[in-house]
């Protein structure tokens, strides 16, 4: 599948998991929408959206900064009317902004529980309705939402409960329009790794630098996610793919070059 002058709309494009899914798309000459919130460097985070542009376009690729909190319908439109202005369409969806907090339900703060519900549930939701007339139009039309296989063991309810369901969430959204959207030849998909990804989220929110050292680089992801976006709309869709399954069908099952801490303990993700 070539991806030269194709559109890729990515939010939380400026650090992390989303960072490395648009770069890996830019070396193949995709065009990139940066959507996402940051314009001022937070080193406790890293990268904006103007940073992550240079890199991709760095890559070999176009990229367009835009900044968009995907909580508010109005900057969803216009960073999807600035992606069809400058690209002339778009091609590709990935739901990648996300929010956590993994506090059990007697600790969970409305301002958390909201915050995860407007963006990872709401977000998601209106983003890709706002992309499906112009996926429509696309040219191997594919949405991938960042978001686990449901599983349905209580222990991923016990613990977490609002993340769980903003997530589940996630994945209802990718199958319920990989069925609507059957009929116009979009796929739609979910994607999520088997172990940690080292984000920023691991470091500050989650586990530190101890878990760093027990995860892989978020290019594991990129390079699912490549292929996922490679293989025919028509026939890929519907799925809750992992990382290690996707790269096992390509034939690639040493995946020492993603561990932050080559031979090192992994730790798996969760929701498997």
């Amino acid at each position: 599948m070539d991806f030269k002058n194709k559109t890729a709309f990515i939010t939380g494009a400026s650090r992390g998991i989303g960072k490395a899914i648009a770069v890996r798309l830019a070396k193949e000459g995709a065009n990139i929408v940066v959507a996402a919130k940051s314009i001022e460097e937070n080193p406790k985070l890293g990268g904006t959206i103007f940073s992550a542009a240079k890199e991709m376009e760095e890559a070999g690729g176009r990229a367009l900064p835009v900044q968009c909190d995907i909580r508010f319908e109005d900057q969803i439109n216009n960073a999807v009317e600035s992606a069809v202005k400058t690209f002339g369409g778009i091609d590709i969806l990935v739901n990648n902004a996300s929010a956590i907090s993994l506090k059990p339900v007697e600790q969970i703060e409305w301002k958390s529980y909201n915050l995860m519900h407007e963006i990872n549930v709401r977000g998601t939701f209106f983003v890709s309705k706002a992309c499906i007339p112009f996926l429509k139009k696309g040219s191997n039309p594919h949405i991938l939402n960042l978001s686990p296989p449901i599983n349905m063991d209580k222990k991923w309810f016990s613990n977490h409960l609002a993340y769980t369901i903003s997530k589940y969430d996630m994945s209802m959204i990718a199958l319920g329009l990989a069925e609507e959207l059957k009929k116009y030849k979009i796929a739609a998909n979910c994607l999520w790794p088997k172990t940690t990804i080292a984000t920023a989220a691991v470091r500050n929110l989650l586990g530190g630098e101890s878990l760093i050292q027990m995860s892989r680089s978020p290019e594991i992801i990129a390079d699912s996610a490549f292929y996922i976006l490679s293989r025919p709309s028509s026939e890929c869709t519907g799925n809750t793919f992992l990382d290690e399954e996707i790269l096992a069908e390509e034939g690639i099952t040493d995946l020492e070059k993603y561990a932050i801490k080559p031979g090192g303990k992994l730790y798996p993700d969760l929701f498997l």
